[in-house]
């Protein structure tokens, strides 16, 4: 990714609010907790019911979040299956 549409993204995840399954307003490095057990596609993992995720980003879309968590790459999570810690 260039750094202009970089900076074009985060200026639009600026603008969305994204909210978390109960409602509570979600920001960058926020943690979240999973609230539900998800399959990974690709990874070939579940990912359990209360897994914490530390510092999310988000990607200027409303309902997608994206995180790391070890052994994953690339992981993006559905704002409805997380709540903020």
């Amino acid at each position: 990714m260039r750094a202009a549409e970089l900076l074009q993204n985060r200026r639009a995840a600026a603008q969305i609010e994204v909210r978390d399954a109960v409602g509570n307003l979600l920001a960058d490095g926020d943690q979240v907790t999973l609230i539900k057990d998800l399959d990974v596609k690709g990874a070939g993992q579940t990912l359990k019911r209360g897994t914490l995720i530390k510092s999310i980003r988000l990607t200027g879309d409303q309902q997608e979040i994206d995180c790391k968590y070890e052994g994953i790459k690339g992981l993006v999570l559905r704002a409805e299956f997380v709540r903020k810690r």
